[in-house]
């Protein structure tokens, strides 16, 4: 969430960037509030002050009278105090929940458009589309052929939504595991396996809603944990409440987990298949870094998603997000949209966020530096390596053959067994 006092300061520029990033946040509101919030911080103080030196008094006072008197006045002083205090108490969390209502600030560079269709496109990668001679098929229709995945199986076990990966899919989604985490360990990436669940205090601090209407996350019934969405939450939560060393820095960390989404709402041919589905394995890259080497940081991730998908010899282009798009907590985020022929179209894959300090204030992640005194908030970033199921739409279908078989990306083969996945005899 944003700092108190920069709401305050920069009030106009608070609203705008809720108007650009098309979210509703009453920011009048929370000034007002907070405002209110300080002067009684500041009266109960003068109140508590007042109070210790009437005590202070008591044994002091020449006369039963003035005795009398002054524990009287320290009884109203104790009553105001505690009045203020619970008037006080309820406004902090009014403005608590309108703090974290309010979202990050967007980048100076990033598109401004209400959703989506504003975002840019910034680069492409090294591999050029595909040129069929035959009429390609979709992932559906190519994993029915080669008997790779069962929706209709999922389907009855778990509901629409879920899935069966079976025979040589397996493999593939092994072997990206395998890939992406072996090229992030190369490159400093600590690896790690993360829960499955996370406390919603920890969704909350890294900008999830667990609950309500517009979440899309499950919740688990009279508890206070939820099924994490992507590995970026329970990274996150590993330095909730904790202070480390500057010196420490960055931290990064590959994160192997499933995620699970509600995707309420999600219809069309656009989200047909493994495209948009309740589970699914990802890899996920997270840092912490000192505020001043974040955009570096950012850089790094992007650069990094993109070899991975350019050695997977995948087309793809690069979308800088648009303000409405962006979601709560990135100050700037750019996608990977991977060319899938089975719709014609280019479909995210990727995606890598820079949220600077917001995150950071949310689960109180700070650090400090040598000699000096105070804490810091640390900047978080994440991006995706592989996201199991997308990357698996859009290798079937760019290396898909007229007679429905699919050759193995070569950077896969070595987990995979075999360099073409044909029809069983």
């Amino acid at each position: 969430m944003l700092d108190r006092k920069f709401i305050l300061e920069n009030a106009d520029a608070v609203k705008l960037n809720c108007k650009n990033r098309n979210v509703t946040a009453d920011v009048d509101r929370f000034i007002a509030l907070e405002t209110e919030r300080r002067e009684g911080q500041r009266r109960l103080e003068e109140l508590n002050q007042e109070a210790n030196a009437t005590a202070k008094k008591v044994g002091k006072c020449t006369t039963p009278e003035e005795r009398s008197a002054t524990i009287e006045l320290g009884k109203k002083l104790r009553e105001q105090i505690s009045q203020l205090a619970s008037v006080l108490k309820n406004t902090e969390v009014e403005v608590d929940l309108l703090q974290r209502s309010i979202p990050n600030m967007a980048h100076p560079d990033a598109p401004v458009g209400d959703d989506d269709t504003a975002n840019t496109a910034c680069g492409y990668g090294k591999t050029p589309l595909p040129k069929f001679d035959f009429t390609p098929l979709d992932h559906v229709e190519l994993a029915k052929g080669l008997d790779l995945i069962d929706f209709e199986g999922g389907a009855r076990v778990a509901g629409a939504g879920f899935y069966f990966l079976k025979n040589e899919a397996v493999l593939l989604e092994l072997a990206l595991q395998q890939y992406a985490v072996s090229f992030l360990m190369k490159r400093g990436f600590i690896p790690a396996s993360t829960p499955d669940l996370a406390k919603n205090e920890i969704l909350q601090g890294t900008g999830y809603i667990p609950r309500g209407n517009e979440t899309q996350i499950y919740s688990i019934e009279n508890t206070d944990l939820s099924l994490v969405a992507t590995a970026e939450i329970t990274l996150g939560g590993l330095l909730a409440g904790r202070v480390i060393d500057a010196e420490e820095l960055p931290l990064k960390f590959c994160g192997t987990s499933h995620c699970f989404r509600t995707e309420a709402g999600a219809a069309g041919r656009a989200s047909r298949g493994l495209y948009r589905v309740h589970q699914f394995t990802k890899i996920e890259m997270f840092a912490f870094t000192l505020p001043e080497h974040s955009e570096a940081m950012h850089s790094e991730l992007l650069s990094m998603e993109r070899e991975i998908f350019d050695n997977l010899g995948l087309p793809y282009r690069v979308v800088d997000t648009a303000t409405g798009d962006l979601g709560g907590p990135a100050y700037r985020k750019f996608d990977l949209e991977a060319w899938m022929p089975g719709r014609g179209d280019y479909g995210e894959v990727t995606s890598t966020s820079n949220c600077t300090d917001y995150q950071a204030r949310r689960l109180n992640a700070r650090y400090k530096i040598k000699d000096e005194r105070g804490t810091h908030f640390l900047h978080t970033l994440n991006g995706t390596a592989i996201a199991v199921s997308r990357a698996l739409v859009a290798i079937m279908e760019n290396y898909q053959r007229a007679d429905g078989s699919i050759v193995v990306p070569e950077v896969l083969r070595p987990c995979v067994g075999c360099d073409l996945i044909e029809r069983k005899k």
